[in-house]
């Protein structure tokens, strides 16, 4: 029987009730281990999304630039984090703006990025409110914890125009984890390492309000550490095949599909489909990693590795006794769902085999 056979492919589709499932299982787990749930909106980049994680129960949402809170303050959330350091006057001058719509709280993590939004929220007669990054082991930006970060808190509560309100870590380097033990590990020690970190800070004169984890694989070993506030998974909404190879999520969990076709089949152990990079993106495996051994994960109950992409074809591997036939219609679960989604105008949103309607992704192309 043909997938969807309403719908021209390569198409994204989000599976309605496994996304709903997702989001209220996260809202669940915030609330039985007592921290609060702030989502990132890079993975789904969508209104629609964000307005259903909210009516579940969020505190706020996470965004990775101004310009993705630009679109999310339509929902008008309690706050938004801009997880990330803005610098740039364009930037800061849309941050204030923005702020005097919704609260919004930026991320810094040098006396530079500190000092700068002070003078940009001085000129415009503001104050705006900031949250210390902290390197927990990614390695990416963010300040050391100890006294590297207890310095630049003593500093940024000096500056007249921030207020300072948390600190935030991500544990990226959860996805180069080897099995689940040492991927719990990871958000156990992350969890560990803001809390100790907050009570130094506390300790020695510096008041914070919020303790903040973030990433999918480690949410609940770093949010179940007493003391983390806040935890900040994305991916949770769709799970994709990377939190599948972590042991986070299995392929019912997976919201988010690509339905393609298959166009050729050149010889009885190569066949060629429409979905090609500018629809899976070529991840392999979160920051680098290299770690999984195709392009997606091809459901089906056969042996097919999506080996290599074009720009508009993949190109499978397969079994010679495989029956797949030019026409047919595959499901693959993207390596790295946040990407697929930012390289598509709408979601086709289906339930029962059948599609329902279409979300935009309003976020999308947001790149400043």
């Amino acid at each position: 029987m043909l997938l969807y056979p309403e719908l021209e492919t390569p198409v994204v589709i989000v599976r309605q009730d496994t996304l709903d499932n997702n989001i209220a299982r996260m809202a669940r787990a915030a609330k039985d281990l007592g921290f609060s749930l702030r989502p990132h909106c890079k993975t789904h980049k969508s209104l629609e999304i964000a307005r259903r994680q909210l009516a579940a129960g969020a505190s706020g949402l996470t965004v990775a630039k101004v310009s993705e809170a630009e679109v999310m303050q339509m929902v008008t959330p309690p706050s938004i984090l801009v997880a990330n350091q803005i610098i740039g006057w364009d930037k800061a001058q849309r941050l204030i703006r923005l702020n005097q719509t919704v609260p919004v709280i930026s991320g810094v993590d040098s006396t530079e990025g500190a000092r700068f939004l002070n003078q940009a929220a001085a000129q415009a007669g503001c104050k705006l409110t900031v949250s210390l990054e902290i390197n927990t082991g990614l390695h990416r930006a963010g300040v050391l914890p100890g006294m590297p970060a207890l310095t630049l808190a003593r500093e940024l509560v000096q500056l007249p125009n921030l207020h300072f309100w948390g600190i935030f870590t991500h544990a990226g380097h959860a996805y180069a984890a080897s099995d689940p033990e040492q991927r719990s590990v990871i958000g156990r020690d992350e969890g560990r390492q803001m809390v100790d970190l907050a009570q130094q800070l506390r300790s020695a004169g510096v008041l914070i309000e919020n303790v903040s984890v973030g990433s999918t694989p480690t949410a609940l070993d770093a949010g179940a550490v007493a003391g983390v506030t806040e935890v900040r998974p994305g991916n949770y909404v769709f799970y994709d095949a990377m939190q599948i190879a972590l042991g986070v999520a299995t392929e019912a969990d997976c919201a988010l599909r690509v339905i393609t076709t298959v166009i050729s089949r050149p010889t009885p152990t190569r066949a060629v489909v429409d979905c090609g990079s500018k629809t899976l993106a070529l991840d392999r495996g979160a920051h680098g990693t290299g770690s999984l051994p195709g392009h997606g994960r091809v459901l089906g109950g056969y042996r097919r590795v999506l080996e290599r992409l074009s720009e508009e074809h993949g190109v499978l591997r397969i079994e010679a006794h495989d029956p797949l036939q030019i026409g047919d219609r595959l499901e693959v679960i993207p390596n790295h769902a946040c990407v697929v989604v930012n390289l598509t105008d709408q979601l086709v949103v289906v339930a029962a085999g059948k599609p329902l309607t279409t979300w935009n992704v309003q976020a999308r192309g947001c790149t400043r």
